[in-house]
């Protein structure tokens, strides 16, 4: 007997009323993991701190003070201009209440057209406001236009609606005050990291010259108090634990009005030391926010330096022969301290631990190379010491990576004639590309790193290996050649395998971003976890992610045009919805859609795809569910006797897929 649709769905309680909208901050108290770490208080507490060091950066505060008081709670005190209090234009609430009460309320969106500030590590809107929300209580004081405004809030509503009252004699004219009891519900532990605080709010002094940073903690009645009028090389001379080789090479650069590549004030500043043994310091920050990290910003400096570097040990010719060269042997003994300001910057995540910006790399790399290359060549006995350290990092390495290759080398298999292999034998470094078609196959090849990334064409859509004996695997040329350029023969689950042969630390998919590449991607995924099971639970296999569409954006304000990459289109509707917030109508955005990448330059392959700073690819694991019900996903969806049940299964959810085909 069949039952209907509205009988199903009353009896397992799914039905209009089920459907739960969370409203305000409850969206952050229902998942606090998704908006802040929930270790320690910690984060909320350094949102309050950001916000004040953005008042000092944008130069209106010129000291912060940051105490623990006796009952738990912290406050978080600036000089600053103060938060405005009077009624929002358009929401008609007091802003003082929005800026606590609104995840997407804050001063920082309108960067370069004057707004608030033009730089910031505000970025989301959400910081305060997640605050508040994990918050029991929370009290605000804002000093601004000769009254004093006071606000005070609990479990994220307002208890004390806003009060002003005039200035008292005597009284800081300007500035702000925000005391947080952050709630124990939402965190591990209420206590806050000290020694991490400490070097939050010791960075903070770094970073801003001239601006005092103090900290009072009520329960040991002790007062720290920082003020780094030398900056960066102050604070890196008295971290190092051991003696620089050379003395450190400082420098800072910042793009200028008109600027074809960048906004006007991007740029960085930093300090690099390098030394031949002992722990290593590498800390950065964009717009004063440790990226603890590191993202694109490092990667900017580690390619500066490897560029200037390099030319220097060329033009003296200074390289032996048979010793190349990589950025990590630059990179090995470097100590640095980063300071990047960037106009509008991505990180990965609320916490902001990674900034995701593609042209910080370009930005950063820019200013880095020109200036070390100008250091070294007024420097030549410093920059040929420097030469030395960096040329045995690479002999160590070259040698041990020989060393795994003679144990390895036993019966090797004549590689695929289609197979462009790289010139590295490392193998935690190497990778390997599995591209769809021959198209792609030769953009991928010119857009590569041909020391360490390899490629191997695949002509259209490989066999279904989902039932196929391993005996009769090889019958297949795709799969052969797969197997034989990998180097690992194949196996099921559970078999004693043996990866010495194993070519390449990462075996990357890449394939188009459409129907016909995501059918490519599963047939791929099958036959490695059919087949090769061993290399998905090792971390070998990967999903390269390439986009969709670009689009090219005109010049907005203080930002130069730019070119910008969406995976889908839901990232698409976002780089549109944010240059709409920058005033440029969608009507000005040109959007291009990739049909495949074999329409893709080598240029934009490498910059999306291929280059390990600015890709993104996705490692292959499990997931959560067990091998087993991995398995029976599997069987379902390219099991041959099971076309009732992918029927069914489109028959489900096949109006809930937009397909684009």
């Amino acid at each position: 007997m069949s039952v209907s649709a509205t009988e199903s769905t009353a009896s397992t309680g799914y039905a209009e009323s089920a459907i739960r909208v969370l409203k305000g901050l409850e969206p952050v108290r229902q998942r606090p993991g998704m908006y802040t770490r929930t270790d320690s208080p910690l984060h909320i507490v350094q949102e309050v701190i950001d916000n004040a060091a953005d008042e000092a950066l944008a130069g209106h505060a010129r000291r912060i003070r940051v105490t623990r008081h006796a009952d738990g709670s912290v406050s978080v005190e600036d000089d600053g201009r103060g938060i405005p209090h009077g009624l929002h234009p358009e929401e008609q609430a007091p802003v003082l209440e929005l800026v606590f009460t609104r995840l997407h309320a804050g001063g920082k969106f309108d960067k370069g057209k004057g707004g608030a500030y033009s730089f910031s590590g505000g970025l989301h809107g959400v910081g305060v406001s997640v605050t508040n929300a994990l918050a029991s209580r929370l009290e605000v004081e804002s000093h601004r236009d000769g009254h004093v405004a006071r606000i005070a809030f609990a479990d994220g509503e307002v208890a004390e609606p806003l009060t002003r009252r005039p200035l008292q004699p005597g009284e800081r004219r300007q500035g702000t005050t925000v005391r947080v009891w952050p709630d124990a519900r939402y965190f591990d532990s209420v206590e806050l990291p000290m020694a991490e605080l400490t070097h939050l709010l010791r960075s903070k002094a770094v970073l801003l010259p001239g601006v005092t940073v103090t900290l009072t903690d009520e329960k040991t009645r002790q007062t720290q108090s920082w003020q780094f009028k030398g900056g960066l090389r102050d604070y890196l001379q008295q971290t190092l634990a051991a003696e620089p080789l050379i003395p450190l090479f400082e420098g800072e650069g910042y793009a200028p009005a008109g600027d074809d590549s960048f906004a006007e004030g991007e740029g960085a500043a930093w300090v690099v030391a390098f030394t031949e043994d002992g722990p290593l310091l590498r800390e950065s920050y964009v717009n004063l926010i440790p990226t603890p990290a590191g993202g694109t910003h490092d990667s900017g400096l580690r390619e500066g330096l490897f560029q200037a570097v390099r030319s220097f040990i060329e033009l003296h010719a200074l390289l032996p022969k048979g010793v190349k060269l990589l950025p990590e042997d630059v990179f090995a003994r470097a100590s640095y301290v980063l300071s990047a300001k960037v106009l509008d910057p991505q990180f990965q995540g609320q916490i902001k631990e990674r900034l995701n910006s593609r042209d910080a790399l370009r930005l950063v790399a820019s200013f880095v190379r020109p200036a070390l290359e100008l250091w070294l060549h007024q420097h030549v006995e410093h920059g040929k010491r420097l030469a030395e350290l960096v040329i045995r990092t690479a002999q160590s390495r070259q040698k041990a990576a020989q060393k795994v290759e003679k144990r390895k080398s036993s019966g090797v298999a004549v590689l695929p004639g289609k197979l462009t292999d790289c010139e590295s034998r490392d193998l935690a470094r190497n990778e390997l590309f599995l591209v769809e078609g021959d198209s792609a196959g030769g953009s991928a090849k010119m857009g590569r790193d041909k020391t360490f990334q390899a490629v191997l064409p695949l002509r259209g859509k490989i066999l279904n290996t989902w039932e196929v004996e391993p005996q009769r695997l090889f019958a297949n040329q795709e799969v052969h050649d797969i197997a034989v350029a990998i180097g690992v023969d194949p196996h099921r689950r559970g078999d004693a395998v043996d990866l010495s042969g194993l070519r390449y630390g990462k075996i990357c998919i890449l394939s188009d971003a459409d129907v016909d590449g995501a059918h490519i991607q599963v047939l791929l995924l099958t036959l490695f976890f059919r087949h090769f099971p061993a290399l998905i639970e090792a971390g070998h296999v990967f999903v390269a992610r390439p986009p969709l569409y670009r689009v090219d954006v005109p010049a907005r304000g203080k930002k130069p045009a730019g070119k910008f990459y969406a995976l889908d289109d839901g990232e698409l509707t976002a780089i549109l919805d944010k240059c709409a917030q920058d005033g440029v109508p969608r009507e000005k955005c040109q959007i291009s859609r990739f049909k495949g990448l074999g329409e893709m330059s080598a240029e934009q392959l490498w910059d999306t795809t291929l280059n390990p700073d600015t890709r993104r690819l996705l490692p292959v694991t499990l997931g959560d569910g067990d091998a087993a019900a991995t398995v029976r996903c599997f069987d379902q969806l390219m099991g041959k006797g099971e076309a009732a049940a992918r029927r069914e299964l489109l028959e489900r959810y096949g109006d809930a897929v937009d397909v684009d085909v």
